[in-house]
């Protein structure tokens, strides 16, 4: 290991082309320490590594599948233990069945009976709602002099597609939402029991579609028969993890990028037929999840230049990685005209066997967002100054928007 591993700042990683250009320089894989965190890891910035490392089958989610076990520093030790903490123990169980941390046949089993229930015709279904809720939500907040574009339209939009896709009942919904928002992103002062409202919901919600299958995830889940009433509510907290912060997040980031870059949205609202690119482009260019799952190496091996122990912890940087020079021209610079090639173009989404269930839904709900923000409507302004949006800082990943407040 070297002596002086790279301390990534969340400062640093602000900027996803120079903040990785040390490590990319690199003739290897460089050591760094993660913000927030401080163990040291294999960090993987270049495109085409992180593309390899995702489909490298020595390379897995789960420590404990190593064979004989491994006493290597571990990240991802370190990132659980903050983000458990508080939490009431006979509900853990269902926080650590995350699709990311199994490989192999354990991980086949839980996805694919999602990855079924996940049809293309049901995440058609939900446009209408997406963007009836959307609408409601703009007309609603159009009429104050200011809003909070995440606070107060990506999260309660991305709750309720959430909640609608799983078949929380329509007079349950705002019971179930304000459960969402306690665990997920309020305060933090009512976690537990956002935690355990959703638990026990969905467990009873689970009993109700047995008995009265409906048009939604849940019964879908039910009638497949590869997941036991338990993983179902693990599911459930998968969606919410996965379906309703990161998805919110990236909402807002993409809105103020766009009002970073007014020629593109100007440019957008007269040419609506790039809303295919855009969207696309836009997933590129703030790639929400910055910091991909925790790696172990299985054997010792070379990956990338680098001999890697058995037991050795690795992670990819999906941003940077999406900004890297060998692989976009300009990738500093949105874009809403580039072309990708074959497939996504892009890594915000993953690739390989863990590639995000969600994405087609995330495509959905994005493209319809930035209809109705920006080509079927005046686009939104800022309502403070670029220096005053707030940022915040997660363990392990980086910066993020803390509000965005914008007038309608």
């Amino acid at each position: 290991m070297t002596a002086t591993p790279l301390r990534l700042t969340p400062e640093l990683v602000e900027d996803p082309v120079r903040g990785y250009a040390d490590l990319r320089s690199r003739p290897g894989l460089g050591h760094a320490v993660l913000p927030g965190l401080n163990t040291p890891v294999r960090l993987v910035t270049r495109y085409e590594d992180v593309r390899a490392a995702l489909t490298e089958p020595r390379l897995i989610r789960d420590r404990t599948r190593v064979p004989g076990g491994s006493d290597m520093p571990d990240p991802q030790a370190e990132l659980l233990a903050q983000g458990v903490e508080g939490f009431p123990e006979e509900y853990l169980q269902y926080l650590s069945g995350h699709l990311a941390l199994f490989d192999g046949d354990e991980h086949t089993r839980r996805r694919n009976p999602l990855t079924r229930a996940f049809t293309a015709r049901r995440v058609s279904a939900l446009r209408p709602f997406v963007a009836k809720s959307a609408q409601e939500l703009i007309a609603g907040l159009g009429a104050r002099e200011q809003a909070d574009l995440l606070g107060e339209f990506a999260y309660p939009l991305s709750t309720a597609v959430i909640c609608e896709l799983a078949g929380v009942d329509a007079a349950d919904q705002k019971r179930v939402c304000g459960w969402i928002r306690d665990f997920a992103y309020g305060d933090g002062s009512r976690i537990a029991e956002g935690l355990a409202g959703i638990v026990e919901y969905t467990k009873d919600l689970v009993v109700r579609r047995r008995a009265e299958p409906a048009e939604d995830l849940v019964s879908a889940l039910l009638a497949d028969g590869g997941m036991s009433d338990d993983e179902i509510v693990t599911v459930f907290f998968l969606l919410i993890n996965t379906g309703i912060t990161p998805p919110a997040l990236f909402l807002a980031h993409g809105v103020l990028a766009l009002l970073d870059h007014p020629e593109q949205g100007e440019l957008l609202r007269a040419q609506p037929e790039l809303l295919a690119r855009a969207v696309p482009e836009l997933l590129r260019f703030v790639t929400l999840v910055r910091i991909g799952a925790t790696l172990y190496a299985t054997e010792d091996f070379e990956f990338a230049g680098t001999p890697l122990r058995k037991g050795e912890a690795v992670t990819v940087a999906l941003f940077g990685a999406d900004h890297d020079p060998a692989a976009y021209e300009a990738p500093e610079r949105l874009d809403i005209a580039r072309e990708f090639g074959r497939g996504d173009g892009h890594l915000a989404f993953g690739h390989g066997p863990h590639y995000c269930i969600g994405a087609a839904l995330g495509r959905v709900v994005t493209g319809v967002v930035f209809e109705e923000l920006f080509v079927r409507r005046t686009a939104p302004v800022l309502a403070v100054d670029r220096a005053d949006v707030a940022f915040g800082h997660w363990p392990g990943d980086g910066f993020h928007l803390l509000s965005l407040p914008v007038r309608l």
